[in-house]
């Protein structure tokens, strides 16, 4: 057995206390800090990160709960006074998209689960400059950096397509999740 099959057996089953005590630290830390190499080096493997120059890894934290609205505070709004917003995106999109909004020069290539409090939710981004000469004629990474920007806001990562429907799903089986629920709406007018 390799070593990353004893990475991804460890991280079944964490060790709570040591999880509970990089956390704490965790919450110190901004919303995106930018560390030196993936916490889960199988998972982050498994999506493409390679020990390189021009791959960076980011922890994104981010707030759990029900993405409450503020309420308004002039005159009488029908449309506004509901405060609870129901989102369409899951968390990891969520943050992958706040990812892309920051380092605009690079790419999303992917992300990944390290933990959860009572608070917020914590993942790992991996990022791809897109100018580095070494990432251009890499075979994995280069047709991906060639191709159009921002997969991350588009909805393009494995998360912005599950939560879209087009991940788990055939064409055949899910008619409307095609090109999207958007376009689908579309077409009926």
């Amino acid at each position: 057995m390799g070593l990353m099959k004893y990475l991804r057996e460890a991280w079944r089953k964490p060790d709570v206390l040591t999880l509970r005590a990089r956390m704490i630290d965790w919450r110190k830390d901004g919303a995106i800090t930018k560390v030196e190499k993936p916490l889960r080096l199988d998972r982050a493997r498994s999506l493409g990160y390679k020990a390189k120059k021009g791959i960076v890894v980011v922890r994104v934290k981010i707030k759990r709960g029900g993405h409450h609205r503020s309420r308004p505070n002039k005159a009488r709004r029908t449309k506004r006074l509901h405060i609870r917003k129901n989102l369409r995106m899951n968390y990891k999109e969520i943050a992958e998209g706040r990812v892309q909004k920051k380092y605009v020069n690079m790419e999303v290539l992917g992300s990944y689960w390290i933990g959860k409090d009572g608070m917020n939710y914590f993942y790992e981004v991996i990022l791809v400059d897109r100018s580095e000469a070494g990432i251009l004629v890499d075979k994995q990474l280069g047709p991906f950096v060639k191709a159009p920007k921002k997969r991350a806001l588009r909805g393009l990562t494995s998360s912005g397509k599950k939560a879209r429907g087009q991940q788990r799903n055939r064409r055949e089986s899910v008619p409307k999740a095609f090109p999207s629920l958007r376009a689908n709406r579309r077409r009926g007018n």
